[in-house]
């Protein structure tokens, strides 16, 4: 644990939809609600191993209804469509940070991928190959 990142800050943006996580004045992160649940690390998205995640679709609109501390080690993220079960450790939340740019464009080039979308209220429809 000597090199894990814990922030020293943490603030949640209601009206932005996001989270911000504060290492240091030079070190502040921001991230989205919607990327925090699509990355989640329940088994209800990550499955129960290599190959079973389950792509996560419409979570544009879903915010953080609750943090909770899970000993020195994780943050507990409730989120406003009943999803509660993702623990998201201290080295885990930084490498959402850190890596932000990389992961949001693989989650979007799946979204693409399937066909799905963003908006739960749009429907993809593909037509011919």
């Amino acid at each position: 644990m000597a090199d894990t990142r814990i922030p020293t800050g943490i603030e949640l943006h209601k009206q932005s939809k996001t989270l911000e996580l504060i290492y240091s004045d030079q070190e502040r992160y921001q991230l989205s609600c919607e990327y925090l649940r699509v990355y989640s690390t329940s088994a209800e998205v990550k499955g129960h191993g290599p190959g079973e995640e389950v792509l996560q679709t419409g979570k544009i609109n879903v915010t953080i209804d609750r943090i909770e501390a899970m000993g020195n080690y994780a943050l507990l993220l409730v989120f406003s469509d009943g999803h509660d079960s993702g623990i998201y450790s201290w080295d885990y939340l930084y490498q959402l940070c850190t890596q932000q740019e990389t992961l949001w464009q693989d989650y979007l080039d799946r979204l693409n991928e399937a066909g799905a979308n963003r908006d739960p209220d749009i429907q993809v429809v593909r037509i011919g190959n």
